[in-house]
């Protein structure tokens, strides 16, 4: 069994150098790999490309990947539900409502406290996705048990409410703001930059790597609260955890990003599906491909229409799609026994 555990992580680990690699040299400027270490050692023709607007694009696709897919792992393994997702549970929908405020609302306080302009959206978004989180959970609590089919609805509910709410801040916006709500809900890593990275990275950071450390405790939930519990689990404090630290690293994504959907629900059970449920392996590996799968979506969205650019959101919208309905079909029966 661990074979294929390790089989499964160093192929990840090798696609996604692979695809790093792919995704800074393809492009409407084309650079060849041999030609990437001369760039960024001596300099020439291709070195702003590069060091400007590819790398910290790069990055910035695989911290988000690996943040959106991790949160997803620990979120399915908190709520021991396997359709449980940023996206569909309200994480991501908060988080939006957050961003989307401060877009419409912010500017005028960045103005007083200049060093919200940096910060502002990234704090907005983790304080509301940590909101719609506790929310969600709350109300899918029933009986010391978190109920599928409530939880689901919850997340439906919350995601419509937000998507009205953010239909009257289009209403409210300007030309501009506008525009920057409109390309920021569909998903897209254009805006990247060194001072972008500077701000999402460290926050990423901080929400996924308690989560890291959950693996454990993760696979002891899996029989259930109360054999955790007797077994030296703190189960209470695991969720506090899961919960605060994917609100955290979602929130600063989507911030950075805006809607990008369906990865934190595609790739842990891709790799169930690949190697099997240990969490030890299952929340690294998760992160993994999630930073595989953004970068590679990013290529395909920025390459395929060139010069134009698709949403990244759309694309894995395209991919997530299908793979939720199967998902549906699959745990249909547990789903409506919940």
């Amino acid at each position: 069994m661990k074979v294929r555990y390790r089989t499964a992580m160093g192929a990840l680990a090798w696609g996604l150098g692979g695809a790093v690699l792919l995704a800074l040299s393809i492009g409407a400027y084309a650079i060849p790999l041999r030609d990437i270490p001369t760039l960024l050692i001596f300099g020439g023709e291709g070195e702003d490309i590069l060091r400007i607007i590819r790398i910290p694009r790069v990055l910035l696709a695989a911290a988000v990947g690996a943040s959106l897919a991790l949160g997803g792992a620990v979120l399915q393994g908190v709520f021991r539900n396997p359709l449980a997702d940023p996206g569909l549970i309200g994480v991501s929908a908060g988080a939006s409502l957050g961003a989307a405020l401060w877009i419409i609302l912010g500017s005028a306080l960045a103005l007083q406290f200049p060093w919200l302009a940096l910060w502002g959206p990234s704090l907005a978004a983790f304080l509301c996705a940590l909101g719609a989180t506790a929310l969600v959970w709350r109300l899918a609590l029933r009986g010391g048990r978190v109920s599928t089919a409530t939880l689901l609805l919850a997340g439906v509910a919350l995601n419509s409410l937000v998507g009205a709410s953010l239909g009257f801040l289009l209403f409210l916006a300007d030309d501009q703001q506008l525009r920057s709500l409109t390309f920021w809900t569909l998903g897209g890593l254009g805006g990247a930059t060194w001072s972008s990275l500077s701000v999402s990275a460290p926050l990423i950071a901080a929400g996924l790597v308690p989560l890291l450390f959950l693996a454990r405790p993760l696979n002891t939930l899996i029989l259930g609260e109360g054999e955790a519990y007797h077994l030296g689990v703190h189960v209470e404090r695991v969720k506090k955890i899961g919960i605060v630290g994917v609100a955290l690293a979602v929130g600063a994504a989507v911030a950075a990003a805006g809607g990008i959907g369906f990865l934190g629900l595609v790739v842990p059970h891709l790799f169930r599906l690949a190697a099997g449920p240990d969490h030890r392996y299952l929340l690294p590996g998760s992160a993994l491909g999630g930073a595989l799968l953004l970068v590679l979506a990013d290529l395909f969205s920025r390459t395929v229409a060139a010069p134009a650019e698709l949403p990244v959101g759309v694309v894995t919208a395209l991919l997530g799609g299908p793979f939720f309905l199967w998902l549906l079909v699959r745990y249909g029966r547990e789903v409506a026994l919940a």
